[in-house]
C-alpha cells in the first residue's frame, strides 16, 4: 500500500456487495488471506471495517498452559 501512487486513482469499493465480488476475483492470485488483503488494499481505496466482515476471521491458535504438578 505504500507504493501507491497518491496520484493515480483507484477504483473505491464501499459496498459489501462490491467488495465480495473483489475478493472472488482476487483469491485465485493469492496464497493466503493476508495476501488477499494486500491484494485489495493495493488494487482498491476500500471501506477497511466491510472488508474485515467480508473475510473471514483468523483466530490465533490457543496456546494451552502446562498443567502445574
Amino acid at each position: 500500500m505504500l507504493n501507491a501512487d497518491p496520484y493515480h486513482p483507484r477504483p473505491t469499493l464501499l459496498s459489501p456487495h462490491h467488495i465480495a465480488s473483489a475478493v472472488d476475483q482476487l483469491n485465485p492470485q493469492a496464497a493466503s488471506p493476508s495476501e488477499v488483503w494486500r491484494l485489495l488494499t493495493e488494487q482498491f481505496t476500500v471501506d477497511l471495517d466491510a472488508v474485515a466482515a467480508v473475510l473471514p476471521r483468523s483466530e490465533p491458535e490457543p496456546h494451552w498452559l502446562q498443567i502445574r504438578r
